[in-house]
């Protein structure tokens, strides 16, 4: 049985307790996990003894390439996806249907409850997103990947960068950099945020603040490789490093090595929350470090598991997880240290390896 087939028998085995004859996938990233397609429009219906794909006639080739041997279900033209979905469904003798409640609108619901009236839906959650949590070696081989076509292309932002261009000239030169080293696409639009602008977690990058118009400059970015992502934030140095920031910076930094320590298989994700926030709030910056500490890492740039304060997932071996903690001054601005973190069967492996040390950041 290939990993692509486990993965299916293992969604399907969760079903039992659930009481549901049939699941439908509609999550694109869980129906590429599920099967390996890598198009879109398509739906992947699992029952206790089959799996059916439901998609039309311009991927009948990709399938074939992507997807041998998994039963195909061709709709016409004219056939909407719902009613594929239906006759499908009735040929199965579906009577209880799963659907991913976090993924399906209200619109389709309701569409599907009235073209299923003998059919009880059932809202079902994490069913998929559960298994995605533990990366296999080929996974993960696929997640070092992408973080190194994020760090050439940070090397090649950092040696071009110069104080006379804009956030967003940056941004756009460093999603370019990015492809040029192999990437297909950048994993969300970067964020280059100039001094005061930095305290914004979020910050879009603007055509009217230059790099030289501060002494630090935040860059969060990363990479969307084979399909998998990478995630990243550094913070560099253009100008003189006052004592204020030298403090915040080292309060940060010291907050990601005491979390990055704590994390091993049996962990509480709450814990290693709770060991950044810990040293964040000793040094009187607690109330300027308001998000959670990191998230899972993979298809999707969040995904499970959550490092976060109410947290009670337990950390395994296999989980990919970004460590990031931050203090973010209003007026003043933020700093954000970010790695990817592998868990493994007896402690971490830190898969990123740009320099953070306050010396390696300067760039002036």
């Amino acid at each position: 049985m290939d990993r692509i087939t486990k993965r299916r028998e293992t969604v399907i085995k969760s079903l039992k307790g659930d009481r549901v004859d049939a699941m439908l996938i509609s999550s694109v990233p869980n129906v590429r996990y599920l099967t390996g397609f890598t198009g879109e429009d398509s739906t992947l219906l699992i029952t206790r003894d089959r799996a059916i794909f439901l998609s039309d006639g311009r991927y009948r080739i990709q399938l074939e390439e992507e997807c041998p041997g998994l039963e195909v279900h061709i709709r016409t033209v004219s056939q909407l996806m719902v009613d594929a979905i239906v006759e499908v469904a009735g040929q199965l003798g579906v009577r209880s249907l799963g659907i991913e409640a976090s993924v399906m609108n209200v619109a389709d619901f309701e569409e599907l409850k009235s073209r299923l009236k003998t059919v009880d839906l059932v809202p079902l959650s994490g069913k998929v997103e559960s298994s995605r949590a533990i990366k296999d070696r080929e996974e993960i081989n696929a997640i070092k990947e992408a973080i190194l076509f994020a760090e050439r292309a940070f090397g090649m932002l950092r040696s071009g960068l110069r104080g006379q261009d804009t956030e967003k000239g940056t941004a756009d030169a460093l999603e370019g950099y990015l492809r040029h080293c192999g990437a297909s696409a950048a994993s969300f639009p970067p964020i280059i945020a100039v001094g005061a602008r930095a305290a914004l977690p979020h910050a879009r990058p603007t055509d009217s603040i230059r790099i030289d118009q501060a002494d630090f400059v935040l860059v969060d970015w990363g990479a969307t490789g084979n399909p998998y992502k990478s995630d990243l934030t550094r913070v560099l140095v253009t100008g003189k490093v006052t004592p204020k920031f030298e403090k915040v910076y080292r309060t940060v930094l010291e907050a990601q090595e005491r979390a990055i320590a704590a994390i091993r298989p049996g962990v509480p994700a709450g814990d290693i929350d709770a060991e950044a926030r810990s040293v964040i709030e000793e040094a009187g910056f607690g109330r300027f470090f308001d998000h959670g500490l990191g998230h899972g890492l993979g298809l999707e740039i969040h995904e499970a598991p959550r490092l976060r304060k109410e947290s009670n997932v337990t950390l395994q071996p296999g989980m990919v997880v970004t460590v990031e903690p931050g203090i973010y001054l209003p007026g003043w601005g933020g700093i954000r240290i970010e790695d990817d973190v592998l868990v493994t069967p007896h402690g971490c492996e830190v898969l990123s390896h740009v320099p953070k040390s306050l010396d390696s950041v300067r760039v002036a």
